[in-house]
């Protein structure tokens, strides 16, 4: 089978909403992690996408605001089975974190600094695994000879001395100039599923929604005097302008709920601990934070109101963007600018795979021990990810139970 033959399989929203939140059970790590997990899942496991196909999501995603992550698997749901697929996929991948901060703000569950120092490493330990069985995955099908090897180190390398989300960005673009320059494209490798089912009036559209929301609700909240409005032009703004995944919505957020007395201080930092310890993506603090927010709503209502308006930009920028990427993957110039781009992707996976992945989960030599058996059962054995979460985790357990690691600086 090559890298394009993907199986017929057409799941139902239903299946796509039990795909996602198994994935939102077991996807620790961040968004790095979590675009290894869906690889293992979702690409490997169940071929629900080509490599190709893949990889030009986690570009197209990279190039827009918002959770990277989670904007992948919006556009795998939809993808697969229209907009109840992405609202699946969404669902599916968001509930079980969001519910699980809106219960610590209530104080019922406690997470972060009470959590085991050895369950939460070994957690780091499995995103380790992962993401590594991603990126041997990855490479093979998507950087199969020199020039493209070239172009991942190089985007590696770049993406490592620059950290920055501009620095992302540039990475691609550049891989794509590289593609364009120095690579030639294969006519059997242009079709793609990506958009192909939907207008581009309907593209147009979500976009001219996009901008007028985040135009017109900074007005219309200031001038009704209305909380509830006031939260989701906070949280609308903060999903709208963040380039470079979840970590950096948080001073967004922190400098909406903080100075103007919503939420204390100690009580955002006490949160930010907790998102920490829970899978799914990060944004999900937002639920957390709009339920302690010291003014109505508050409670579970502020932290739904306060989760939509953070993720409604990614609905409409995701259905926005796809409609046009069939158009324009069709021209060869561009096609041989995706491999380049491609090739790039693999380098930024592989730079996060370093920093934060590497240098965050492997403290010691146990747990390099522990994260290359998780590897050779991924890769070889082909264990399903949520089983290496487990399994991982629990090792990790009764290692710090043991006293055989060392103190852990989390």
């Amino acid at each position: 089978m090559t890298d394009h033959a993907v199986s017929s399989a057409n799941p139902n929203p239903a299946q796509v909403f039990l795909a996602f939140l198994r994935l939102g059970l077991t996807s620790f790590g961040g968004p790095i992690a979590h675009l290894g997990y869906f690889h293992s899942d979702l690409v490997r496991q169940r071929k629900w996408l080509s490599e190709q196909d893949y990889a030009e999501l986690i570009a197209i995603c990279q190039f827009l605001p918002g959770p990277a992550s989670s904007q992948v698997g919006l556009a795998i749901g939809w993808t697969k089975a229209g907009f109840r697929g992405a609202l699946a996929a969404w669902l599916g991948f968001t509930l079980p974190s969001a519910f699980a901060l809106i219960a610590f703000g209530y104080g019922v569950i406690a997470f972060g600094d009470s959590m085991n120092v050895g369950l939460l490493q070994g957690l780091k330990i499995a995103a380790v695994a992962v993401v590594a069985q991603a990126l041997w995955q990855m490479s093979k099908s998507l950087c199969p000879d020199l020039q493209r090897r070239i172009i991942g180190l190089i985007a590696a390398a770049i993406a490592i001395l620059w950290p920055t989300p501009l620095g992302q960005v540039g990475t691609i673009v550049l891989g794509g100039l590289a593609g364009w320059l120095f690579l030639t494209a294969d006519p059997k490798q242009s079709v793609s599923a990506l958009g192909q089912n939907t207008s581009k009036t309907f593209g147009a559209i979500m976009l001219a929604i996009f901008f007028a929301f985040l135009i017109s609700l900074p007005f219309i909240a200031s001038i009704s005097q209305n909380q509830s409005l006031a939260v989701v032009d906070s949280f609308y703004r903060s999903g709208s302008l963040v380039f470079g995944g979840g970590h950096v919505v948080l001073p967004l957020l922190q400098s909406e709920v903080v100075p103007t007395g919503w939420v204390s201080k100690d009580d955002f930092l006490a949160g930010y601990g907790a998102a920490q310890a829970v899978p799914g993506p990060l944004f999900t603090f937002a639920a957390y934070l709009g339920t302690v927010t010291s003014l109505a709503p508050n409670g579970w209502t502020g932290g739904l109101l306060a989760l939509v308006a953070i993720f409604v930009p990614s609905f409409l920028l995701v259905f926005g963007a796809l409609p046009f990427w069939q158009m324009l993957r069709t021209q060869k110039a561009v096609q041989a600018a995706l491999l380049g781009v491609n090739a790039a992707v693999v380098g930024l996976l592989l730079a996060a795979f370093y920093d934060p992945v590497w240098t965050n989960g492997i403290l010691t030599p146990i747990d390099f021990i522990v994260a290359a058996m998780a590897f050779v059962a991924l890769t070889f054995w082909k264990a399903p990810s949520w089983l290496i979460v487990i399994a991982a985790a629990g090792v990790a357990y009764v290692i710090d139970l043991l006293g055989w690691s060392i103190p852990l600086n989390l």
